[in-house]
Formats: C-alpha cells, sequence, structure tokens
C-alpha cells in the first residue's frame, strides 16, 4: 500500500469556486477538514513542510477577512465596549487605556503599543524611504504616506460625511472628522485637565510640559515638537519651495502663505469686523485692528511706560530712546530704525512715485501717502478725539493731536535739553544744531534742511500753482 500523501486527503478549491459556496458550505467543508487533519495528527503521520499548519493559519486568515466584510465583530473591550473583528486588534487598542507600551526604540527609548509602529519610527533615525511615487518621484518612508500622497494627484476622496457632506480621501481622516460632530474629548492631560478629541492631539500636548521636542534638524540641530514643523525647517537649507501660485508664478514654502498670496489676486477677505465692517484679508491684522476697538495695548514700554498694541511698534519705540538706527542710506548717509523708512526714504534720490491717484492723476513715493491724500476728495474723518471732539482722517492724526492734551513731551534734546512731544519734532530741531542739508534738488543742486523745503523749491522749477482763490480764480505756488 502507497503511503499516504497530503493530495490525497486535501480537497483544493480555486479562488473562483470558493467564492461559489454559500457560508453553510464553506463552514462545513472547514470542520471535515480540520477533524481530518487532527486524526492524521493523532495517529502519528508526519506533515511534511509544516503543510497543516500552513493551512490551518490559511483558514483563520479567510475567516478574519470574511468578517470584515460581513462586518462582525467578536471581540469586545470590556473597558469603552468598542468591538473589533480580530483579538489582535483588540489587544493593540486595551493598551490606549492602559498605556502599555511593549515595543521600544533602542535608539532613543521611545516606546509604541503595536510592532508596526515601531518600524516606522525607526525610519526616523535611518532616514529610509522606500515607497517612492511613480508620478512625481517624492519618496516616503511607509507605504500609508505614500497612499495618501497619492491621492494629491488623482483628487480622489470617495469618504463622505453624512452630516455636513464633507468630502476626505482617506477613511481614518472621515473618523477623525465625525468626532468635530459629536464634540466628544475622550482623551484627558492628567496634568492640566485639558481634554482631547484624539490620543495624537493629547501626546504632542504633553511636550507642552515636558519640554521635549523629538524632532531635530540634522542641517543646524534645531529641535521641533512637530513632525512637520520639522519638514518646513528643512526646507529653508534646501530652498524648496513646493507651492506655487497659478497666476504669476510665485513659490511658497507653506500651503497657508499661498493661500495668504491668492487674496492678493481673488480680492477676498474673509475676516471682517463687527463693529466697523473694515474687512481683512489676513487673520493677523484684523487681530491686531481689533485691539484698537478693544484699546488693548499688551506691549509696553519699560523704559518711559508708553503702551503699544503690536509687538513690531514697541521695538520702534525703544529705538527712540537708544537712537538705535539699523538702516542706512548708501547715497546720502541717513540711518533709519525701520528698513520700510528706508525704502521710503530712496525714492527721494531716484523720484519714483509708484502709487497714482485714480481721481486727479497725482503721484506720491508711498502707498500711505496716498492713502492720506484720497481722504482729501472723500473727506472722511472717522477718528474723533473724546476730549474736544476734533475728527482725524487718520488714527495717526489723532493720536498725535492727543498729545496736546496731555502735555507730555517725551522727546528730548541731547545737546540744549529743549522737549518736544513728537519725534519729527524733534528731528527737525536738531537740524540747528548740525546744519545738515541732505535733500538736494536735482536739477539746480540747491541744497534743503527739510523735505518740505526741498518739495515747495521743486514748484519754482515745475511753475506749478496748485492754490486757487476761490472767488477770483489767481493761482499760487504757495498756500
Amino acid at each position: 500500500m502507497d503511503a499516504l500523501t497530503y493530495d490525497d486527503v486535501h480537497v483544493n478549491f480555486t479562488r473562483e469556486e470558493w467564492a461559489l459556496l454559500d457560508p453553510s458550505q464553506k463552514s462545513l467543508y472547514k470542520d471535515v477538514m480540520q477533524e481530518t487533519y487532527r486524526n492524521l495528527t493523532a495517529i502519528g503521520y508526519n506533515w511534511e513542510d509544516h503543510t497543516i499548519e500552513e493551512h490551518c493559519q490559511s483558514f483563520r486568515r479567510h475567516g478574519r477577512h470574511e468578517r470584515c466584510h460581513a462586518g462582525e465583530k467578536l471581540s469586545e473591550n470590556t473597558h469603552c465596549g468598542k468591538a473589533f473583528s480580530q483579538n489582535s486588534h483588540l489587544q493593540t487598542h486595551k493598551s490606549t487605556h492602559t498605556r502599555e507600551q511593549l515595543y521600544k526604540c533602542k535608539q532613543c527609548g521611545k516606546a509604541f503599543t503595536c510592532r508596526n509602529e515601531l518600524q516606522s519610527h525607526k525610519r526616523i533615525h535611518t532616514g529610509e524611504k522606500s515607497y517612492e511615487c511613480n508620478q512625481c518621484g517624492k519618496a516616503f518612508k511607509s507605504h500609508r504616506y505614500l497612499q495618501v500622497h497619492k491621492t494629491i494627484h488623482t483628487g480622489e476622496k470617495p469618504y463622505v460625511c453624512d452630516q455636513c457632506g464633507k468630502a476626505f480621501a482617506h477613511r481614518r481622516t472621515l473618523r477623525r472628522h465625525e468626532i468635530i460632530h459629536t464634540g466628544r474629548k475622550s482623551y484627558k492631560c492628567n496634568q492640566c485637565g485639558k481634554a482631547f478629541a484624539y490620543h495624537s492631539y493629547l501626546q504632542v500636548h504633553k511636550r507642552i510640559h515636558t519640554g521635549e521636542k523629538p524632532y531635530e534638524c540634522d542641517w543646524c540641530g534645531k529641535a521641533f515638537v512637530h513632525y512637520s514643523h520639522l519638514q518646513v525647517h528643512k526646507r529653508i537649507h534646501t530652498g524648496e519651495k513646493p507651492y506655487e501660485c497659478n497666476r504669476c508664478g510665485k513659490a511658497f514654502v507653506r500651503q497657508n502663505d499661498l493661500k495668504r498670496h491668492e487674496r492678493i489676486h481673488t480680492g477676498e477677505k474673509p475676516y471682517k469686523c463687527n463693529e466697523c465692517e473694515k474687512a481683512f484679508a489676513h487673520h493677523h491684522n484684523f487681530r491686531m485692528h481689533k485691539m484698537m476697538h478693544a484699546g488693548e495695548k499688551p506691549y509696553k514700554c519699560n523704559q518711559c511706560g508708553k503702551a503699544f498694541s503690536q509687538n513690531s511698534h514697541l521695538q520702534t519705540h525703544k529705538s527712540t530712546h537708544t537712537r538705535e538706527e539699523l538702516y542706512k542710506c548708501k547715497q546720502c548717509g541717513k540711518a533709519f530704525t525701520c528698513r520700510n523708512e528706508l525704502q521710503s526714504h530712496k525714492r527721494i534720490h531716484i523720484g519714483e512715485k509708484s502709487y497714482e491717484c485714480n481721481q486727479c492723476g497725482k503721484a506720491f513715493k508711498s502707498h500711505r501717502y496716498l492713502q492720506v491724500h484720497k481722504t482729501i476728495h472723500t473727506g472722511e474723518k472717522p477718528y474723533v478725539c473724546d476730549q474736544c471732539g476734533k475728527a482725524f482722517a487718520h488714527v495717526r492724526n489723532l493720536r498725535m493731536h492727543k498729545i496736546i492734551h496731555n502735555g507730555r513731551k517725551s522727546y528730548k534734546c541731547s545737546q540744549c535739553g529743549k522737549a518736544f512731544a513728537q519725534l519729527s519734532h524733534l528731528k527737525t530741531h536738531e537740524i540747528i544744531h548740525t546744519r545738515k542739508k541732505t535733500y538736494k534738488c536735482n536739477q539746480c543742486g540747491k541744497a534743503f534742511a527739510r523735505q518740505s523745503h526741498l518739495e515747495t523749491h521743486g514748484i519754482t522749477h515745475t511753475g506749478e500753482k496748485p492754490y486757487e482763490c476761490d472767488q477770483c480764480g489767481k493761482a499760487f505756488a504757495h498756500p
């Protein structure tokens, strides 16, 4: 009698044949075959190449796969009641309650609940990126990240929220989004009590307490709390600007920067003040504007006590105490505390006037001067003094006017001791001591101590007489 072989007792189905069987037939087949294997094993039959183990494992895998399609979840967590189709998934989930972390990285000591998470983490240390996109060539450290990236090219978003209709490229993203509608925040910080909707958000939050910054730049050594922040930072070194405007071609490091830039083309101003109805293209400008209404000035000068709504204004103000002037004009040597002031000053030398009024055609060297000029046409004066009722076209003029009421003179001449309410008045006064004439006429070469004097002098060359008598019509060069 010939020796018993595996093929004598095994009935093999192709995938197509197996699909045609109903559930009761599949169950019967499994029960019969497993009983046959157990009986033969009991009488001492030796299974070569571990075929019996492979088939038993195949049965278990196939059973698990079928339960996924059927939605059957046999393993339930006794802590939160959440159910899973596989016991291994239940065990992984349980560790989120116990915070048990079984798999530890030998390089940095960080621990994980899943072996796959540890394997993915190790690639941070090695820099390995084995999964490459066949469309743009970009490489990723895991297959999942590659699949996420590919949706950028396809634009596919098959997972739709049934409450708000928002679509997502991945099921996981949809699940995270759905928590917004439930408002549930199950993960609580045991140090400050703050709660989060996602476990990952809690882990990142905890770094505020620990000061941990696990992601370090291998170029300059700077460390970051978030991996995404490190990736953005690296573009400073590489010069990469992946986000390009499809209208003007300008490229940006961050996607948010591109979105802000696009508002220049569209004219969109999504941030609207509910007090004065003024709209802004950027949230930062909107926040600064709201401080004007609230009167909030959180930035205070520690020398004179003056407060400001913006930190940049405080830094500019501080230079008036130290007389620190960082930006110097290469043509005349005049120095300024702000780069914008230097840029505006340079236009005096080149005669550039890029900003033109669309009503009268008059041109100005800065956008701010144009805005000041436009109030002549509109007559608008929205800024009113709360002490005397006088109105002004610009908030800066109102602030300067208020100094008259408080009588404060913060700017003192270092040579004669005379004090002034405004820095510009002090600058004008100091010319008396220096006799410096920095403003030169490019037609006749005559120099002046003040820009206003140069502009008045320029009329002698042009013959312009902008001031006209409304009774007889006679025109004059000066008011």
